[in-house]
């Protein structure tokens, strides 16, 4: 059930904003490549896999002219975009049997090991460890993207800015697992 649920949620996000879809789809990817990495069970795999692929979920109730906007975003349109992970995280709790850990990912992957993000400020080990993990994998692959208003980095750059904000921003731990399960090389 939690498999067609996913599934019908991402075939509306695709229909409605592919860029972040196929963004979704990336960061997914990688999750896998980290849960092998990781010895996660199959039951913790589904998990993270699930949660990075629909981490970005609430951005179906954003409108589409702060999703597609071609230039940088005024402060009262960041903070409707920063509704999406609270946003995605009550979509998801509507349904009984969307585990919780999945949930988290969707609700906590804009925390920062400092406390500094949001939506709930949380700091180092109160975030949800599939949240730490899935924040990583979500700002390299935003980071290494072009999109109409940034050019994306290099990979070389992109590692570079983990490496910066390990400690700060993300969970050293995760940064350093997750570059060498990727073969990026610091």
């Amino acid at each position: 059930m939690q498999l067609v649920l996913m599934h019908n949620e991402m075939n509306h996000l695709l229909e409605r904003d592919s860029e972040t879809y196929d963004h979704s789809v990336r960061v997914a990817s990688m999750a896998k490549v980290m849960a092998y990495g990781l010895k996660l069970d199959s039951k913790q795999t589904f998990q993270l896999v699930n949660g990075c692929y629909l981490h970005d979920i609430g951005k179906l109730r954003i409108p589409l002219e702060i999703l597609n906007k071609p230039s940088g975003l005024a402060p009262h349109e960041w903070d409707l975009m920063r509704l999406h992970p609270t946003v995605g995280a009550d979509m998801l709790k509507e349904y009984d049997f969307i585990d919780q850990e999945i949930i988290d990912v969707v609700e906590f992957h804009h925390e920062r090991w400092n406390g500094d993000g949001y939506c709930a400020g949380l700091k180092g080990q109160d975030i949800p460890v599939f949240a730490r993990i899935c924040s990583i994998i979500d700002a390299f692959d935003s980071m290494i993207s072009s999109r109409t208003y940034h050019r994306g980095l290099s990979v070389n750059e992109a590692v570079d800015q983990l490496v910066l904000n390990a400690g700060t921003q993300f969970d050293k731990q995760y940064v350093h697992i997750f570059i060498q399960q990727l073969n990026l090389n610091e």
